[in-house]
């Protein structure tokens, strides 16, 4: 066995099956705030396996979910200017705004948009498109959002003028805080982000365990990595002492990645944000610092976040709160499916209600 394997390894993972089968002495319900720990954990057919007193919750790490109604209908705003080419994540293509428009429906009514893999290909997309203005539209978190600072610094030494960002970033730790602050909160703890935490390391996460008395792993996407964090849960809940535990040291360096954060912040500054299902977080978005103004593209084509209220029926907000299970939505696999989604939740591939409806979850 190498290395790379070891981690999927069937005979380990079933041992630590067995484990939190005979350590498990109370209800666990686990929230992880990672769209790709929500896949990882469909794929690799563990649920099943599990203890019935372990509950899994997808909480709000898919960066498309989490984007607020109004920002879609910004995007939507921005669809009908002329001059303008957006460059877009695919996913972002079909999710619902006002009306049930989408950016894909904009695109073949005439709107400009263009599906990129990075900042950096929009980049390129405005170097060959000089007579027009390129929009980014910059979502996700601390992971994929030093990449488009990055690429912002670069805009500028390169002297392209006609690219900006549409920045709607957002930030994992006051999401959590906002979770925790719910006195309808039923998390018992949280499988942190591995990806994002590469970025922040451990110290943000502090007050999850420090204030709130509720463990904190950060973890890898292998099935021993999850099960793993799943027994030190268990174990701290037993012992009452709280911490937050790096178990992902393979990837994850207990300071995380100060020259990202760096380029990070040379460009961007923390403000309030909004996020579906849950409303407006302080301090947990990214907007762009005066002397990069050049490049914010909410001021520099002159738009705001319009007035948008939830899709009718849609319940990704609770879905995204732990407060709801996606099947247990009115909606879900009936009005709502991949081929037809109501609500982003089924529209991203990390979604947690597109994994319960590609891996058939009942409950």
């Amino acid at each position: 066995m190498n290395f790379s394997t070891a981690f999927k390894d069937p005979d380990l993972s079933r041992s630590l099956v067995e484990r939190l089968h005979r350590e498990l002495d109370r209800p666990l319900r686990f929230m992880e705030v990672c769209g790709t720990h929500t896949v990882a954990i469909f794929q690799s057919g563990m649920r099943p396996l599990l203890p019935a007193g372990v509950k899994h919750l997808s909480g709000p790490g898919c960066p498309v979910c989490v984007t607020h109604e109004s920002e879609v209908a910004a995007y939507l705003q921005l669809a009908e200017k002329p001059g303008v080419i957006i460059a877009t994540f695919g996913d972002l293509m079909r999710v619902p705004g006002p009306g049930g428009d989408n950016l894909k429906l904009a695109q073949a009514k005439g709107a400009r948009v263009e599906i990129v893999y990075s900042a950096h290909d929009a980049l390129k997309l405005a170097a060959d498109n000089p007579g027009d203005t390129v929009v980014f539209l910059g979502i996700g978190f601390e992971t994929t959002a030093p990449t488009v600072a990055a690429t912002v610094l670069m805009a500028r030494q390169q002297g392209l003028a006609n690219f900006c960002v549409l920045s709607f970033h957002k930030l994992v730790p006051p999401a959590l805080r906002a979770l925790l602050a719910d006195p309808d909160c039923a998390v018992d703890a949280f499988l942190l982000p591995g990806h994002v935490s590469t970025i922040l390391g451990m110290e943000p996460y502090r007050f999850v365990a420090d204030e709130f008395h509720t463990p904190g792993i950060i973890a890898g996407f292998d099935p021993v990595d999850i099960l793993q964090a799943l027994l030190i849960m268990v174990e701290q809940r037993k012992t009452g002492e709280f911490a937050i535990v790096n178990s992902y040291r393979r990837a994850v360096d207990d300071a995380g990645n100060p020259r990202a954060r760096e380029i990070l912040d040379t460009v961007f500054q923390t403000a309030d944000a909004l996020w579906r299902g849950i409303g407006c977080i302080p301090g947990s978005g990214l907007v762009f610092r005066p002397e990069f103004e050049q490049y914010d593209a909410m001021a520099r084509l002159g738009l705001t976040l319009p007035e948008a209220g939830p899709i009718a029926g849609c319940k990704c907000g609770d879905v995204l709160k732990g407060k709801m299970q996606p099947c247990d939505c009115p909606l879900f696999a009936k009005a709502c499916t991949p081929a037809k989604p109501v609500g982003p939740c089924m529209v991203s591939t990390e979604g947690s209600c597109a994994a319960y409806f590609k891996y058939n979850v009942e409950a």
